[in-house]
């Protein structure tokens, strides 16, 4: 099992069917809190479901169409970042998260988005990284700054939310932007090589939008 540290004590992992009791368990502590922002596909209801979430995503790494990571802390899965989409023909790929609330405020999502991100851009050859969001998710636009993205532009009223229709923000992230950030920038630091993003060699082969955290 390959993994990289987060922080002292946490660290980003592979998240594969095998693990569908832990992810189910970790979306039952966070249901409420992530479903305003995730996809409904997503947020799986039983052990079925939650296996098939982490299957779909299985299948995309595996024809290098996305990927799906999760996030321990003091060995409890606590949340996940993950390529929604990846296009090494077209050079573009979207990132996305979800965290339970007790892990936030602790840097992991930002880390987390940071190495996969660092190895879409050295390891792979992507030139655009992109970041979508619910308009008034205040956290997720956070991360976006931090990683040192730009507000590309607002869909107004594109999908339905619980009350009102949302508007949906789209953030991105260029390759020579990526590589030499702004002095001023807030981007957390990580370190980039040709791996993959928890260790494992880059994929040799050739990502959902309402999937995303």
């Amino acid at each position: 099992m390959y993994a990289r540290a987060l922080t002292a004590d946490a660290e980003l992992r592979p998240l594969d069917p095998g693990r569908a009791e832990e992810f189910l368990r970790n979306l039952d502590r966070c249901r409420d809190h992530i479903s305003p922002w995730v996809g409904a596909s997503f947020v799986a209801v039983d052990l079925p479901s939650a296996r098939e979430v982490l299957r779909r995503y299985a299948e995309r790494w595996a024809r290098d169409g996305g990927g799906l990571w999760g996030i321990w802390l003091d060995a409890t899965l606590v949340g996940g970042v993950m390529f929604v989409s990846f296009d090494v023909v077209s050079g573009s790929c979207e990132v996305g998260c979800w965290v339970e609330p007790t892990a936030q405020g602790r840097g992991l999502v930002t880390r987390a988005v940071g190495l996969i991100v660092d190895w879409a851009v050295r390891g792979r050859g992507i030139h655009r990284v992109e970041w979508r969001t619910n308009a008034d998710n205040a956290r997720s636009i956070a991360v976006a700054r931090r990683l040192g993205m730009r507000l590309d532009g607002t869909l107004r009223q594109v999908y339905r939310g619980p009350g009102e229709r949302m508007d949906l923000q789209i953030w991105s992230v260029l390759a020579p932007e990526w590589r030499n950030p702004a002095p001023t920038g807030e981007r957390v630091a990580v370190g980039g090589d040709a791996t993959g993003p928890v260790g494992e060699p880059a994929p040799t082969t050739g990502g959902p939008g309402e999937d995303d955290g």
